[in-house]
């Protein structure tokens, strides 16, 4: 579940997705998005009962903290705030008859890309996920970290810079405002007036790339950052595999050798070494996917 968009699928143990749909999460309007949910669910439901497919349980991401021991939303998720505090997975599980688990949508997507993916086999992997904000998902040594509080993967929120005015909504000098679309777009009507009112984050790499030079300064300034925050990665958790993903990332895979020049500066040559660093183009499908490498993942791999 997305702040725009909301998929679901029919995913086999072994990561074949058999069915999937989509639709916008608030199609029927504000607060509406938990109907859009069991739309989606309910017609895949169907969809399996007509083919004999036996379904074994639920698996469902939203962009926010989540209790994933009880299954219950946290109060930050600001993109859907209707499910805020709800018990998602009690409910799944009492309309579906299932078993049912509700977890951060970048975990999900971690999960899925080292259950079913690029991260396939490692014993450790961090996702970056670089979009409108910033999400992450890390799991070591075959365990997913969610921390006490499930803020564990916030890797948003690492300060990179101590000396600066730069601020998003959420910090000052934290990755996020250098590096999220949001925070891109914002510091480009600022400086970059010529680029327009609406620009956004692929307006400002688009306008790099045809030479405009205050973008060009601004994407630099974004590869440094996102250097700086895959080195604390590096240096504070020498993962196997690091994967960056998200609408941002997209832009960035053609500039991927400058941002691991800005790595190759601040991490621990060692660790660096030992870790493999990989820019992704994901859709929703990742997503999907990533809602049954839960369920396997809850329930010890076993189908």
């Amino acid at each position: 579940m997305g702040g725009t968009t909301t998929a679901a699928g029919l995913v086999m143990p072994q990561g074949e997705m058999l069915a999937h749909s989509q639709a916008p999460t608030h199609a029927e309007g504000a607060g509406t998005a938990l109907r859009t949910l069991f739309d989606l669910a309910d017609g895949l439901v169907a969809t399996a009962k007509a083919q004999g497919i036996t379904l074994l349980g639920l698996g469902v991401g939203v962009p926010g903290v989540v209790d994933a021991e009880r299954g219950v939303v946290g109060e930050d998720i600001k993109n859907v705030p209707e499910l805020a505090r709800c018990p998602l997975a009690e409910q799944l599980a009492s309309r579906y008859g299932l078993r049912a688990w509700v977890d951060n949508d970048v975990n999900l997507l971690a999960l899925g890309q080292w259950r079913f993916g690029v991260g396939r086999g490692a014993r450790s992997l961090v996702l970056l996920a670089l979009g409108t904000g910033v999400g992450g998902g890390i799991i070591l040594d075959g365990h997913l970290v969610r921390g006490a509080g499930g803020y564990g993967g916030e890797l948003g929120c690492l300060p990179i810079n101590f000396d600066t005015p730069r601020a998003s909504a959420f910090g000052r000098g934290w990755l996020d405002s250098y590096v999220s679309g949001r925070e891109i777009a914002e510091t480009a009507r600022q400086r970059l007036p010529d680029l327009g009112a609406d620009v956004t984050a692929a307006t400002v790499f688009q306008a790099a790339r045809d030479g405009h030079a205050g973008a060009r300064a601004l994407v630099e300034e974004v590869c440094q950052a996102l250097g700086a925050g895959l080195a604390i990665i590096v240096n504070a958790l020498n993962p196997e595999v690091v994967l960056v993903t998200g609408g941002v990332a997209e832009s960035l895979i053609p500039m991927e050798s400058a941002v691991l020049r800005w790595v190759s500066e601040y991490a621990f040559r060692r660790a660096l070494v030992t870790t493999r660093i990989t820019f992704l183009s994901l859709d929703k499908r990742a997503t999907v996917l990533g809602g049954a490498a839960l369920y396997l993942y809850e329930t010890g791999g076993k189908a």
